[in-house]
């Protein structure tokens, strides 16, 4: 695990001369594993995304001499030793208004450095508590994300398409002083309080854990069972009586580390809420999740994601 300064340490650095090649590999010899996204895009150019990362010199070069301009991205928490809130603001959610609240709460201090994203948000980077696995989560109605174990960040000098510009990631500030741990789990439930747990019909579910397991499951479908993966996932949730919302909090950010955008995601999750729920459908399978009982039962509706 690289040391917990090791990007700050990095990117501190970085000028107009430093290529996305260069970036990459002064991040894995610093000891920072790094993986290639596709660019201008989020989405992992690797078989196995986040999970294929490496420090390997010889491996990041040849990434990147093969697609000079891939977009450069860090799993985060234990493989890296740095985990991120990820601050968004699109139409009426506004992020930074959630972290403006959070910061008078006292739950967001001791970041180690800011970063600009392409679309306006900001990427507040910490270290990861040693030994201490802290999930991904989304809290979507507040507009801030948490990119821990299970999840990565992308990093400057990256850059993305919006709006038919070429934008890139810049580091903003570096906080010169110490850096602190954060409490997810507690910045989580500040920003979108959980209600109480409903009881289910299918007694397979009732351990949050169980559904922190079939967002495992979804991050690590490969392309060409993403949507079927993904679809399963929800109608089972979906037969357990959890919310839509509740839902795309648990599926959305491990559908994203799949390689499915945003959209997608939600009418996926959306198709399964209706073919459980409608009258005209059977539920999918309870069992597995195999394979092939993925893809029996989905097949019909992965279309509809693909089709986006």
């Amino acid at each position: 695990m690289a040391e917990h300064d090791a990007v700050s340490a990095v990117l501190v650095h970085l000028n107009e001369s430093w290529s996305l090649s260069t970036t990459a590999r002064e991040l894995a010899r610093s000891g920072m594993p790094v993986f290639p996204c596709v660019p201008y895009e989020k989405r992992p150019l690797t078989p196995r995304g986040f999970h294929d990362a490496s420090t390997n010199l010889d491996q990041v070069e040849t990434w990147w001499r093969h697609a000079p301009l891939a977009s450069i991205g860090i799993p985060t928490g234990q493989a890296s030793g740095i985990v991120a809130v990820d601050v968004d603001r699109h139409g009426r959610v506004d992020g930074y208004q959630a972290m403006r609240r959070a910061q008078q709460a006292g739950l967001v201090s001791g970041w180690e450095m800011l970063v600009r994203t392409p679309t306006g948000g900001m990427h507040a980077y910490y270290p990861a508590a040693p030994g201490v696995e802290q999930r991904s989560w989304q809290a979507g109605r507040a507009g801030v994300d948490f990119r821990g174990d299970g999840g990565y960040v992308i990093v400057p000098p990256s850059l993305r398409s919006v709006s038919g510009s070429t934008v890139s990631y810049r580091v903003e500030s570096v906080n010169p002083g110490p850096s602190s741990t954060i409490d997810s789990e507690a910045l989580r439930n500040f920003l979108d309080p959980r209600p109480a747990p409903r009881p289910v019909a299918n007694p397979g579910l009732r351990r949050e854990a169980d559904a922190e397991r079939l967002a495992a499951w979804v991050a690590n479908r490969q392309e060409g069972e993403r949507n079927a993966g993904l679809f399963w996932a929800a109608c089972r949730l979906a037969e357990n009586g959890v919310a839509p919302s509740d839902a795309l909090d648990v599926l959305a950010d491990a559908a994203g580390h799949a390689g499915l955008g945003d959209r997608e995601v939600t009418r996926t999750v959306r198709s399964a809420y209706r073919t459980v729920s409608g009258p005209a459908h059977g539920h999918a399978s309870a069992d597995g999740p195999p394979e092939q009982s993925v893809r029996r039962t989905v097949q019909p509706a992965t279309a509809v994601g693909r089709g986006l």
